[in-house]
């Protein structure tokens, strides 16, 4: 799933400052799991930035609304009314999210209201890991379900780097070492002698920008 975190109140008090109606857009998929801009924190921003006003003698309207996603035009198409009687969309979904409101409503201004962070999983309760880069040529087949572009700092498909110490990453040595993590999982399975196959070197022109992919 996709992972955002809200960004700082003041920041998007700056953003909205110029609109007099805006809409505070939610999205009910992936940002609503990590509690970054579901129904409810819609509801929390909207009575902030209220607060924030009635704080300092502004009045201005802010309405809310949440689509199961904003990243499809079957949800976005339901509101069109709502975008039309607002100065501005202040979504809380992900960048697909924010560029997808823009591109049905280009005249519009759209304000994202997170910071996209990354694919992750939930590893427990209210915290969530990156796990996946989108690199367009997975290779966990080879390294054991782990993913070294992800989760190797250097992104290293031959590894581990001369760094690593104590199965830490050198980086950050608050982190495993995605190589060992690799080493372990493929020890377990008895495919220790694969490690002795170099992979080539990544091909980056699958992940050249922007992707699409037509089914």
């Amino acid at each position: 799933m996709i992972v955002a975190e809200q960004k700082p109140l003041e920041e998007v008090r700056k953003m909205v400052e110029p609109y007099d109606r805006v809409l505070i857009l939610g999205c009910g998929t992936c940002v609503a799991v990590c509690f970054a801009g579901g129904d409810k924190e819609v509801g929390v921003l909207a009575a902030s930035l209220r607060l924030a006003d009635k704080m300092s003698g502004r009045e201005r309207l802010f309405s809310e609304h949440t689509v199961e996603r904003q990243c499809e035009w079957e949800f976005v198409d339901g509101i069109e009314e709502k975008v039309k009687n607002a100065d501005a969309v202040l979504s809380l979904g992900c960048g697909v999210g924010v560029q997808a409101i823009s591109e049905r409503f280009p005249e519009i201004p759209v304000i994202p209201g997170l910071n996209t962070l990354f694919m992750g999983m939930p590893v427990e309760e209210g915290v969530w890991a990156e796990r996946c880069a989108g690199c367009g040529n997975c290779i966990l087949d080879k390294t054991g379900g782990i993913c070294p572009i992800a989760r190797c700092s250097k992104g290293l498909v031959n590894g581990p780097c001369g760094g690593y110490r104590d199965g830490k990453c050198e980086v950050d040595p608050t982190r495993d070492c995605a190589w060992v993590l690799i080493y372990e999982r493929l020890k377990k399975m008895g495919r220790l002698d694969e490690l002795c196959i170099l992979q080539p070197l990544k091909d980056y022109s699958k992940m050249s920008h922007p992707r699409s992919i037509t089914l």
